[in-house]
C-alpha cells in the first residue's frame, strides 16, 4: 500500500494544489465576511482541512467517471485509473473514505451546516457526470466549487443570509471563466470524444465570454463592496484582481492552448488577491 501511496496522491491531485486553492479563496472570503474578521482557529482548520479532502475526493469521482474518455486525451492518458496503474473501484473507495473524514471534520459543528454539506457532497460528486448533458458543466462546477460560501455562514451565522447566495452566483461566474480557459487546452480531444464543455459551447466567442464572466464575478464584488462600506485596502486588492482579469485576456486571446492554460492557473493570484483585500479591510478596521 505504501509503494502505491504516490499513485493515490496523483489520483487526488496532491501534487497539484491549484484546485484546492480555487475552492480555499471563496471559503475564506465567506469566513472572513460571516465573522467580521474574526473567524475561530477551530473554523479555519475545519474549512481549510475539509476544503482540501473534499477537492481531493472530487479529483477521485472525477477519474473514476472520466476513466474512458481520458486515454484519448493526450494530457490525461496516463492518469493512474486511465493507465490502469489504479483500479476504479479503488478511486470510488478513496473517495468514500476522504468524503467520510470532512463529513467527521464538521461533527462539532451546528446541524445546518451538517444538512448543507450532504448537499455539496452530491453536487461534488455528481458534477464529473454533468459533462455528458450540459452544455455548460463549468457553471455546475461553481456551485460545486463553492458551497463552501453557504456553509462558512451557516457555520458562523447559523444561518445563510442573502449575501452568502450572491457570493455563490458570483463563484459560479468565475468557474466558468477559469475553467472555460481549461477547457480551451483541450478543446481538439473533447470533440473527438464527444463531451460538452463551455469552450465548445461559446464556440469562437469563448474569449468573449470569459471576459463577460470576469466582468460579472468583479461587479459583484464590488457590489458587495459598496453594501458593506469597505474600505481602500479592500479596492485595492480588487483592482489587483482586475489586474489579473485583464492579464487573463492577454493571455487566451490567441488561444495558443500553453497560454491558456498559464490563464488558468493564474487563477489562483486573482482569488487571492480578492481575499487579501478582504482581510486587510478587516485588520484594519
Amino acid at each position: 500500500m505504501f509503494a502505491r501511496l504516490p499513485l493515490y496522491m496523483r489520483l487526488v491531485r496532491l501534487d497539484k494544489p491549484i484546485g484546492s486553492l480555487l475552492l480555499l479563496w471563496p471559503t475564506l472570503n465567506a469566513l472572513w465576511i460571516a465573522s467580521e474578521g474574526r473567524p475561530s482557529p477551530m473554523l479555519l482548520v475545519i474549512f481549510i482541512v475539509g476544503t482540501i479532502l473534499m477537492r481531493s475526493a472530487g479529483c477521485a469521482i472525477n477519474d473514476y467517471a472520466d476513466r474512458d474518455f481520458d486515454r484519448h486525451v493526450k494530457r490525461t492518458a496516463e492518469r493512474p485509473i486511465t493507465s490502469g496503474k489504479i483500479k476504479a473501484w479503488e478511486a470510488v473507495a478513496l473517495a468514500a473514505a476522504l468524503a467520510l473524514v470532512a463529513f467527521l471534520l464538521i461533527l462539532p459543528l451546528n446541524t445546518l451546516t451538517k444538512e448543507l454539506s450532504v448537499f455539496a457532497l452530491f453536487v461534488a460528486g455528481s458534477y464529473p457526470f454533468t459533462k455528458r448533458f450540459f452544455a455548460i458543466p463549468q457553471a455546475y462546477l461553481g456551485i460545486a466549487f463553492g458551497f463552501g460560501i453557504p456553509m462558512a455562514f451557516a457555520a458562523v451565522q447559523n444561518h445563510v443570509p442573502v449575501l452568502a447566495w450572491i457570493m455563490l452566483v458570483a463563484n459560479v461566474f468565475w468557474s466558468v471563466a477559469y475553467d472555460t480557459e481549461y477547457a480551451m487546452v483541450d478543446r481538439d480531444d473533447d470533440i473527438k470524444i464527444g463531451i460538452r464543455t463551455s469552450a465548445l459551447t461559446f464556440g469562437r466567442h469563448d474569449v468573449l465570454a470569459v471576459m463577460l464572466c470576469y466582468a460579472a464575478t468583479l461587479a459583484i464584488y464590488a457590489g458587495i463592496g459598496v453594501a458593506l462600506g469597505f474600505g481602500w485596502l479592500y479596492w485595492l486588492g480588487w483592482l489587483a484582481a482586475a489586474g489579473c482579469a485583464a492579464y487573463h485576456y492577454a493571455l487566451i486571446r490567441g488561444r495558443d492552448r500553453m497560454a491558456c492554460f498559464a490563464a488558468f492557473r493564474h487563477n489562483n493570484w486573482l482569488g487571492g488577491m480578492l481575499f487579501a483585500g478582504i482581510a486587510l479591510h478587516y485588520a484594519a478596521a
